[in-house]
């Protein structure tokens, strides 16, 4: 018994089937529909957007007219990720979503990755950010986190920087006691958590 696509079954169309023993395959028609919040998450991320998939021409085309989105169609697993290189070669920074395993390799190449908790076990590894509910509605805010979270990294970084460049050499002069040096380093720690915290406040 094989269930799959028509030319793996050596049928005359292209869509999935199903074979059993010698007999002819039958088409099996299916119909695929976005996660609930893809469309609005798309519109609210407002950056270029495209469907990479393995499945036949005809069911892409028309899966990605529902959400308005270019698509390329039977794209080997190797071929997902020869192009996604391609993408990051030309400086693009790439958020690639997949939940299929033939996503793996991609997933792991991608400047950053999500996949539902749907996926497979070796897909969300693969993953940068698992997304535990079924809506993607919450994709943009998570997109805006992700953005503030590095900014304030970046400023944290500066923050130690600056408080060392003035601290060491005041140090080896001898000009800093024990109890200065100690309030000193503590309030360096207080003022990078304080920053890390305006995280909580993203929109």
């Amino acid at each position: 018994m094989r269930l799959g696509r028509g030319a793996w079954l050596g049928a005359t169309f292209t869509e999935l089937g199903l074979k059993v023993g010698d007999a002819d395959a039958l088409a099996i028609q299916t119909t695929e529909t976005p996660r609930e919040g893809s469309a609005g998450a798309i519109a609210a991320l407002n950056l270029p957007c495209e469907i990479v998939t393995g499945d036949a021409e005809l069911p892409a085309k028309a899966f990605a007219r529902q959400l308005s989105l270019p698509v390329r169609a039977n794209v080997r697993p190797d071929e997902k990720l020869a192009y996604l290189n391609d993408l990051t070669d030309a400086s693009e920074r790439v958020l690639m979503i997949g939940d299929g395993l033939n996503d793996t390799a991609a997933l792991a190449a991608a400047h950053a990755s999500i996949a539902p908790a749907t996926a497979l076990d070796a897909l969300r590894s693969a993953s940068d950010v698992v997304i535990l509910k079924e809506s993607f509605a919450q994709l943009p805010p998570l997109i805006k986190v992700a953005k503030l979270a590095s900014r304030l990294s970046k400023q944290n970084f500066a923050i130690a920087a600056i408080y060392n460049a003035i601290a060491i050499p005041i140090a080896l002069a001898g000009f800093a006691t024990p109890l200065a040096a100690a309030l000193a380093m503590s309030l360096s720690s207080i003022t990078v958590l304080l920053n890390s915290q305006r995280i909580r406040f993203a929109q």
